[in-house]
């Protein structure tokens, strides 16, 4: 097996999930997009994931990759019907790429946070073995205004009504973050746009805090990451 990873920025990296796949004998390959790299021949991967950034899905101009990257999620998606993951801008351009929309989240969520699975999401099996309420690591000012035609909404949060959908029969992502370490926060508060933000929706001490909040649920991050990284693999087998 073999995974093409997306990744828009060096420190939103697959993060935990590195070592799931070192101890599975995985092999991955990232494309670092906001380098310039390109997107190799989708037919020699099993799996996608894309991964999170700061840039918002209708930055074409900043960003002119994203309208490739667009196009091979829509290729990968709809045409070749294999597994994907999508993690925070990877949930944004999953529904954009597939005739969805996505807005502004009025308040952003920031901070470690409470999702709720929906009826959907209990039945699902990428959330088999999972609480139906977790907290996760949530960073983001955008949202999934409207998703695809053939989605399910598998979780939801107080003031975000689309945290986790499956469009088709393959195709998932997530608007929380699973994949983080220990090291994570510190990594992201060191990013203009994130810090920005941070700041503006927590303060000047909203960094110590959420890292402090985040150590308080490291375990249950973990656990969760774990679970649902092994049911992701077993739908791609």
């Amino acid at each position: 097996m073999k995974i093409l990873v997306f990744q828009h920025i060096d420190c939103e990296h697959p993060g935990i999930f590195r070592t799931f796949l070192k101890e599975g004998g995985i092999e991955w390959d990232a494309v670092h997009l906001d380098r310039g790299e390109s997107i190799p021949e989708l037919a020699e991967y099993d799996a996608l994931w894309v991964m999170g950034g700061p840039m918002d899905v209708w930055d074409v101009r900043e960003h002119p990759w994203l309208v490739p990257e667009k196009a091979a999620i829509r290729k990968w998606v709809r045409e070749m019907q294999r597994p994907y993951l999508g993690l925070c801008l990877g949930h944004q351009l999953l529904a954009d790429a597939l005739g969805g929309t996505c807005g502004p989240q009025r308040p952003p969520e920031i901070g470690v946070l409470d999702v709720q699975l929906t009826e959907s999401g209990t039945a699902d099996p990428l959330f088999r073995g999972m609480p139906v309420q977790q907290k996760c690591l949530q960073w983001h000012s955008v949202c999934v205004a409207q998703p695809p035609d053939d989605t399910r909404v598998l979780a939801v949060s107080d003031v975000c009504h689309n945290q986790a959908m499956r469009v088709g029969e393959r195709a998932w992502s997530m608007q929380y973050h699973v994949e983080i370490e220990p090291d994570t926060v510190d990594n992201w508060g060191k990013v203009p746009a994130y810090e920005t933000a941070l700041i503006q929706a927590l303060g000047a001490e909203g960094l110590p805090e959420m890292r402090d909040a985040v150590n308080a649920n490291l375990d249950d991050f973990m656990a969760n990451a774990r679970q649902l990284y092994g049911n992701f693999m077993a739908l791609c087998r």
